[in-house]
């Protein structure tokens, strides 16, 4: 629910309080995305920024790292994101999750969207940990054996 000083913020007010929002979780990959649309279409870094973080992430119903998992598989589920995965497995990195739980959700993701797309997301993903430093990630259990005997 939205209160009435957040109804009222002027459009300055919204892109001010998107980009707090934009640049805790997506971090530097955010702001390039933002900065790489500033030649073509300023419009649309704009509502980005006072829109989709302004008023989408920033609401209250949904903790970030639960709002990274959602995007993650409708990313994945898309297909032909890669390049926004990489910013989204940033963020979620960024917000809490654990590379073994993103691992997990895009293995998830295969029953419901196939091989292909969470094979593509689970590459994208290798490459933000790659870079971060992260791999190899442990092991994970496999049926019948238990989490701490892994």
């Amino acid at each position: 629910m939205t209160t009435d000083a957040e109804q009222h913020r002027t459009p300055d007010e919204r892109f001010a309080h998107g980009l707090e929002i934009l640049r805790a979780i997506d971090g530097e990959a955010g702001q390039r995305v933002i900065d790489s649309l500033q030649d073509i279409s300023p419009d649309m870094a704009h509502h980005i920024v006072a829109w989709g973080f302004g008023e989408i992430y920033s609401r209250p119903g949904l903790p970030p790292r639960d709002r990274q998992l959602v995007t993650l598989g409708m990313l994945t589920a898309l297909g032909g994101c890669e390049s926004q995965l990489e910013v989204h497995v940033n963020a979620s990195l960024n917000v809490g999750l654990t590379p073994q739980e993103i691992v997990e959700a895009l293995l998830h993701s295969a029953g419901y969207c196939g091989f292909p797309k969470a094979l593509n997301a689970t590459f994208v993903a290798k490459k933000v940990f790659a870079e971060r430093g992260l791999l190899p990630i442990g092991k994970q259990p496999t049926d019948g054996e238990s989490a701490t005997s892994a």
